[in-house]
């Protein structure tokens, strides 16, 4: 099995990979009419999203289906570095699409006043999502889990969480600053809703079984 793991690993990276390079082309034919760097804004926003739902619902289906929830699991871990690559390409790309490169304005004004409209909103919690998402991709490799021990490397990587949730304000907020259409705003509220609803049902099946 163990000899087995790096090739399978391999496989899930280029499956995932694939799917998101796949997920990110669709979501930018999905806006024609936009500029090509809102294009890839959103298209890297959307895997991004899809990937974290995926690696969060992997823990609650397995207790779910009465099956053992390690640690650490590979897939899980493939799923969540995937998700942390589209987040953080999203960010970059996103921090140069209303204000060419001028980074700073995202989050203060032309009178270096912080934002405290909706765009500071968004931006705000869509960066701190970002360094969550940066903490979680460093620790996603068996050195981290080997040099921080089992219980302080699950407890950071319990930030997955704080992550999600300053993903969903971010989301939102994004949604209101773009006007998206009805259709993408149901995907999204239908994404967070299957999360949410997923963790509930895990967390009262563990009870249930202690």
């Amino acid at each position: 099995m163990l000899k087995n793991r790096p090739r399978r690993r391999l496989l899930h990276h280029i499956l995932i990979g694939v799917g998101s390079v796949g997920l990110t082309v669709i979501f930018m034919h999905l806006f024609p009419k936009r500029d090509f760097l809102s294009r890839v804004s959103i298209g890297t926003a959307y895997p991004a999203l899809f990937l974290t739902a995926a690696a969060l619902l992997l823990g609650p289906f397995n207790v779910l289906r009465r099956k053992s929830n390690p640690v650490s699991f590979d897939l899980r871990r493939d799923l969540g570095i995937w998700a942390g690559i589209s987040a953080l390409a999203h960010t970059a790309v996103g921090l140069n699409v209303h204000l060419r490169g001028r980074v700073w304005l995202y989050f203060v004004d032309t009178c270096h006043h912080p934002r405290l409209d909706a765009f500071g909103f968004g931006n705000y919690t869509g960066g701190v999502a970002a360094l969550v998402f940066s903490l979680l991709l460093a620790l996603s490799n068996d050195i981290s889990l080997r040099k921080l021990g089992v219980e302080r490397w699950k407890s950071l990587q319990r930030w997955a969480y704080a992550g999600v949730v300053l993903t969903a304000a971010h989301s939102i907020a994004y949604q209101q600053i773009e006007k998206r259409i009805p259709p993408f705003q149901v995907v999204l509220y239908l994404v967070f809703g299957i999360v949410v609803g997923f963790q509930i049902a895990g967390a009262f099946k563990s009870r249930q079984y202690n």
